[in-house]
C-alpha cells in the first residue's frame, strides 16, 4: 500500500472534502483526487461517494479512515521528535479550548508559550462543543468538567468555583425578603433561590429571573450595568470586585469547576504537547480558583 497515498485519503477524510484539504495542506486538489482514486484501485474498493456537492466516506471507508488515522498520526509525531534533535519542541500546535477560559486567559498563556518555544506554531480555536481531536486534526483539548472518555486521557490543570456578585448599587436583600432580579446565562425561567455561603455562614438569596444571555461575558456586562444579580466564576468576576465595580455576595455552594487538559491515549505524546503542558503547570502550580483570578486580573490589568 502506498503510505502517502493513505496520508492523502486520510487528510481529505480528516477535511471532509477534496477542496478543503487542499487549502488546509496547500496542496492542489487534483493532485488528492488522483492519490485517492489510485488508492482505491489498488484496494480495488470505492473510499468516497461522490455527489455533486457532498463527499462522504463508504463503509469501507471510515473503516480504513479509523484504522489508520491514529498510526499515521503516531509516524509523525516520531519523525518530528526524531527531528527535533532530542526532542526539543517544533512543529504545529493546535489546541481547542473554551470561550471563556480562552477570552480571559488563553491570549497570554499562548503568547508566553509562543515566547518559550519559538519552533512550535501553535493555534488556538475558541469554542465550547465537544471536539473530535483525531477527525479534526488537534493536539490537545481544554474542556471544563468534561465527561469520562475512554479515548482520552490527561489531568486537572486549574479549578474555578462560582460566586454571587450584583452591581454596589443593587441592596443585597435580607432574608425573607422579596427576590432581586437576577442575569442568568441561558434562557429565563421562574423565581429561584441560590444556596450561597460567606464568612457570617450560609444563607439563600431569592432571585427573579430578568435577563438571560448566551455568554459569561455578556452576563457580567450587564451586571455591571444594574441589571441585578448573576452567578458567575471567580475568575471572571475577580477584577470587577477588586475594582469596586461589583460586590461580592458570597460563594455558591456546590462542587468547583474543573478545567482539564485533555490528548489521545493511543498517541504518542509529543514534545510539543509535553512542553505545553509543562507551561500550563508553571502558569497555575497551585491550579485554585484564586489562583486562576489572580492571573485573570493581570491579564485584564
Amino acid at each position: 500500500m502506498d503510505l502517502l497515498a493513505l496520508a492523502d485519503f486520510n487528510l481529505v477524510a480528516r477535511h471532509g472534502g477534496f477542496g478543503k484539504a487542499a487549502r488546509a495542506a496547500a496542496r492542489p486538489k487534483a493532485t488528492l483526487s488522483r492519490r485517492v482514486t489510485e488508492l482505491e484501485a489498488s484496494l480495488e474498493l470505492r473510499l468516497f461517494e461522490r455527489g455533486a456537492r457532498v463527499l462522504k466516506l463508504t463503509e469501507e471507508g471510515r473503516a480504513l479512515f479509523e484504522r489508520t488515522a491514529v498510526m499515521l498520526t503516531e509516524l509523525d509525531e516520531t519523525a518530528t521528535e526524531i527531528a527535533s534533535r532530542g526532542g526539543r519542541p517544533r512543529g504545529r500546535l493546535r489546541i481547542s479550548a473554551p470561550s471563556l477560559f480562552s477570552q480571559t486567559t488563553m491570549g497570554r498563556l499562548a503568547a508566553g508559550f509562543a515566547l518559550k518555544h519559538p519552533d512550535v506554531r501553535l493555534e488556538v480555536t475558541a469554542e465550547d462543543r465537544p471536539v473530535d481531536m483525531i477527525e479534526e486534526g488537534y493536539d490537545l483539548v481544554i474542556r471544563v468538567n468534561p465527561e469520562p472518555d475512554a479515548t482520552l486521557v490527561g489531568r486537572v490543570f486549574l479549578r474555578d468555583r462560582l460566586v454571587v456578585v450584583a452591581s454596589p448599587g443593587l441592596a443585597r436583600p435580607l432574608i425573607g425578603s422579596e427576590a432581586v432580579p437576577a442575569v442568568v446565562r441561558g434562557s429565563v425561567g421562574g423565581a429561584e433561590a441560590w444556596q450561597v455561603s460567606t464568612q457570617e455562614g450560609r444563607s439563600s438569596i431569592a432571585v427573579d429571573p430578568k435577563l438571560g444571555l448566551s455568554s459569561l461575558v455578556m452576563v457580567r456586562d450587564a451586571v455591571r450595568m444594574g441589571v441585578g444579580a448573576a452567578r458567575l466564576p471567580l475568575s471572571l468576576a475577580s477584577p470587577d470586585i477588586v475594582a469596586g465595580r461589583l460586590a461580592h455576595w458570597g460563594d455558591v455552594e456546590g462542587p468547583e469547576t474543573t478545567l482539564w487538559a485533555l490528548y489521545p491515549t493511543r498517541r504518542l505524546l509529543s514534545a510539543r504537547v509535553a512542553a505545553f503542558l509543562d507551561h500550563l503547570r508553571d502558569a497555575f502550580p497551585n491550579g485554585s480558583p484564586d489562583e486562576l483570578a489572580a492571573y485573570v486580573s493581570q491579564s485584564a490589568g
